[in-house]
């Protein structure tokens, strides 16, 4: 059975957890709880992804695969269910450019995250806090003007990483109060939030690892 290298708190463990349930697989990997910091490198997780990132998944032939794109590309392959990855090369890029958004506000977020409240606080630099808000707040301003095309087609991956971004910023940044201003994107969340799949992956918080 493909295991997978899991963590309730990471958003991209989420989004793969969010794409094996929508494809019928979740049954069908075993989940290893791995605590993976991106200010403590994991030894025996790097025995399998040097880069000592999650989500990692190891196939019954030792294949590893890493990066939630490449994980979820897996599931598309593998299971039943929605096109996360649609055929056609409009339809796909769509597709693709909307999972690049919901990543890019990730990767504005994490850092965020670790500038605030792992880095010690003497290290902190509120010059790099108000750029990660800048690039949110615009990158939200963008979405609430354009989310009405999500609409227009099939789930894919686009939506689902998306809506595992903007649940993060509730996890994580609820004081952000990201729908205040934004009613259509707020709406387009509250209906992604009531799928079975999202409702079965919730975000639960749990301790660092030692140093």
């Amino acid at each position: 059975m493909p295991m997978l290298h899991w963590s309730p708190r990471s958003p991209y463990v989420r989004k793969v957890m969010v794409a094996l349930h929508e494809k019928s697989l979740r049954d069908r990997v075993a989940i290893v709880r791995t605590q993976a910091d991106p200010m403590i490198p994991h030894d025996g997780l790097m025995a399998s992804n040097p880069l000592s990132k999650i989500p990692t998944l190891v196939l019954e032939d030792g294949l590893v695969l890493f990066d939630s794109h490449v994980i979820c590309r897996w599931a598309d392959l593998e299971g039943e269910g929605p096109s996360l990855f649609p055929e056609g090369s409009s339809l796909r890029l769509r597709a693709e450019r909307d999972e690049a958004l919901g990543t890019g506000l990730l990767d504005i977020a994490l850092p965020w995250l670790v500038e605030t409240r792992m880095r010690p606080e003497g290290e902190r630099s509120e010059s790099m806090v108000q750029v990660y808000r800048t690039k949110l707040e615009r990158t939200l301003d963008w979405l609430e003007h354009h989310v009405d095309r999500l609409d227009r087609r099939s789930f894919d991956i686009g939506h689902l990483t998306i809506g595992v971004a903007l649940s993060y910023l509730d996890f994580r940044f609820d004081s952000l109060c990201w729908r205040s201003g934004r009613d259509k994107l707020s709406a387009w969340h509250m209906a992604f939030a009531e799928r079975p799949s999202v409702q079965a992956t919730a975000f639960r918080d749990d301790a660092r690892p030692a140093a």
